[in-house]
């Protein structure tokens, strides 16, 4: 679908001109989807991947459909984590001021007797389901008069184990209300969930132009136990990097994986859910800002990270499936630019990763890794052979790494 303007979508003058204040103008396919059937007060379902422009996609009908006499909350947007509850607020912020309306956010993390008071004034409440059922048992929010609802990266919230808080939450709203629907998967459980809170929705799927290869160079590197860490230091003293998000399975993993790669002179930062919010936002904005170019982080830290300069993104722990695959490589490629993925394969995950490639047609990027199909690499020979080559080039050039050019915190639009 060819881009549209948001005056032609039927945003209202206050909000297109907010949005051109912004330098946006013409909408991303998702919106051009989305934005009409939502004004028009009807369900949605949607299929769209992070980074498409789905904030906007639910951001515009909220704020031109809720009007500045409603009540607090009318509207609610129930996301997986706090930081994706802060960044929906910051990119929508705008365009309620434009029509005099207040937006907040509530996760935990922060003091609650505050989030209290936001949550009483604000006509768009942005919430993580554990804290908002914090907030309803005080009595501090009704839910009764909210009208629009939106849940956002709800296979996220299914996967985190959310399910029967949304249940408790969402039978707490209205049943007249309208219901928009965002995940990055429809498969055969999300879709259930979608038409039980959903109805008669219109339904829309728009997959992502980078979300399997596009301007992304999947790489895998077949590694053992003993080679695996040397392998990421490599990866990480690449001059042609840039910011960098690194995954692995734990928070206890991500904390000893930062004191190892300190300890090799390499400026890195961790990001998971034992942190907390003030040390997460601390860690994210000097991430965006280039002032830190690595970040560690666990799969739930990452969910609604949203940089735009991402240039690698590498699986130091092969992730567990295909989904988990599109969400991390996801975070790079992102708004026209190219990026890198590698995924270090260790012998026992290679069944696994051959699974995942052959789903995403990545298999001639497997290949070359010497992983593809009936192919395996003897295990501990390459490892060993490409340590010795990195340990030779570090004693030459300490290093070997200069500070990358700053980033920029990204726009999910």
């Amino acid at each position: 679908m060819s881009s549209e303007a948001f005056a032609d979508l039927g945003a209202s003058r206050a909000v297109v001109s907010a949005l051109e204040e912004r330098g946006i103008v013409q909408a991303f396919p998702v919106q051009s989807l989305v934005v009409p059937d939502a004004l028009e007060g009807r369900d949605v379902l949607v299929k769209s991947p992070t980074g498409s422009g789905k904030t906007l996609a639910f951001g515009v009908p909220l704020v031109d459909r809720i009007e500045a006499e409603d009540p607090r909350p009318s509207a609610l947007v129930l996301v997986p984590t706090r930081e994706l509850a802060g960044q929906i607020v910051e990119e929508i912020r705008p365009l309620a001021h434009a029509r005099a309306l207040s937006i907040g956010a509530v996760y935990g993390g922060a003091g609650i007797e505050r989030q209290i008071k936001l949550a009483r004034r604000s006509h768009i409440l942005i919430a993580t389901p554990g804290r908002l059922e914090d907030l309803i048992a005080r009595r501090a929010v009704d839910l009764a008069r909210v009208r629009m609802l939106v849940l956002d990266e709800a296979d996220r919230m299914l996967d985190m184990g959310f399910r029967p808080a949304v249940d408790r939450i969402v039978a707490r709203v209205s049943p007249k209300r309208q219901t928009l629907f965002f995940s990055a998967t429809l498969d055969d459980a999300v879709h259930r969930v979608a038409r039980v809170y959903t109805s008669d929705a219109r339904i829309h799927e728009h997959a992502h132009a980078q979300e399997r290869r596009g301007d992304v160079q999947h790489r895998f590197v077949s590694v053992t136990a003993d080679s695996k860490f040397d392998a990421l230091v490599h990866e990480l003293r690449a001059e042609e990097r840039g910011l960098t998000l690194v995954f692995v399975r734990t928070k206890r993993g991500a904390d000893r994986l930062v004191k190892r790669l300190r300890a090799q002179d390499i400026e890195v930062l961790a990001m998971h859910g034992d942190k907390s919010q003030a040390q997460r936002e601390k860690a994210l904005a000097r991430f965006g800002s280039g002032g830190v170019d690595t970040l560690v982080a666990t799969d739930v830290a990452s969910r609604g990270l949203d940089v735009d300069d991402i240039t690698h993104v590498i699986n130091f722990d092969a992730p567990a499936d295909r989904d988990g695959y599109v969400h991390r490589v996801g975070r790079t490629g992102r708004a026209g630019r190219g990026g890198v993925g590698v995924t270090l394969v260790a012998p026992e995950q290679a069944a696994d990763i051959r699974v995942i490639a052959t789903d995403l047609s990545l298999q001639r990027e497997l290949a070359r890794s010497g992983l593809g199909e009936g192919g395996r690499r003897p295990a501990g020979e390459p490892g060993q052979a490409a340590a010795q080559r990195r340990r030779a080039a570090s004693e030459h050039g300490g290093r070997g790494r200069r500070r990358r050019g700053r980033g920029r915190a990204g726009s999910s639009r």
